[in-house]
């Protein structure tokens, strides 16, 4: 319900405000799970055996960069951050530029290929997550969770914020396209129509 309110907000002159701010929200969510997960790393020392009574010690590095999921996830994110970024940009700083015909069927086509790659992204980050957090029996890998607590820690807020950045962009993307519809201009359209013609 919430979301057919914005897409019909979108239609009035309210939608370059409400598109606004959802892309300032997108790009803060999507560029803060594209910078945890890329910090994201922890080194333990762990006991690998002993030789009579002398323990024999290894130090382990858990990093997003061992998962391609992860990677994937990173640049994902990263991308989408720089979309929305750039459509923060050119309609704060676009001066009196009215988006119309083919531009707003541009910008329309991008939102939903963001949708579909932070999509991707945020789910295949959460299936390594899941084999990371219980293990799989059946291939036989090992739950890591129990010993890099941090390290995983910092991966599922990642994830929420990722997940976070999924649902704004599908918001954006239904408000793009519904402006396909009515198209209208994002400088000031108030003054225009309260201006007196002689």
């Amino acid at each position: 319900m919430a979301v057919s309110k914005l897409v019909l907000a979108a239609t009035s002159g309210k939608s370059c405000k409400i598109l606004l701010g959802l892309r300032v929200l997108a790009f803060l969510a999507t560029l803060s799970a594209a910078i945890v997960m890329g910090l994201n790393k922890e080194t333990k020392t762990f006991v690998v055996g002993n030789v009579g009574n002398t323990p024999i010690k290894a130090t382990f590095t858990a990093k997003f960069q061992h998962t391609p999921a992860f990677v994937f996830f990173v640049v994902a994110n990263a991308m989408v951050s720089f979309h929305n970024m750039l459509m923060i940009a050119l309609q704060i700083f676009g001066g009196k530029t009215e988006l119309t015909g083919f531009r707003l069927l541009s910008v329309a086509i991008l939102d939903m290929l963001n949708v579909t790659l932070i999509s991707a992204a945020a789910n295949s980050a959460a299936f390594m997550s899941e084999v990371g957090k219980n293990g799989n029996k059946h291939a036989r890998w090992d739950k890591i969770c129990d010993r890099f607590a941090t390290y995983c820690d910092h991966g599922a807020g990642a994830l929420i914020a990722a997940f976070a950045g999924v649902i704004l962009m599908i918001i954006i993307s239904a408000v793009s396209i519904s402006r396909l519809v009515q198209p209208n201009k994002c400088s000031s359209s108030t003054a225009a129509s309260t201006s007196v013609v002689p």
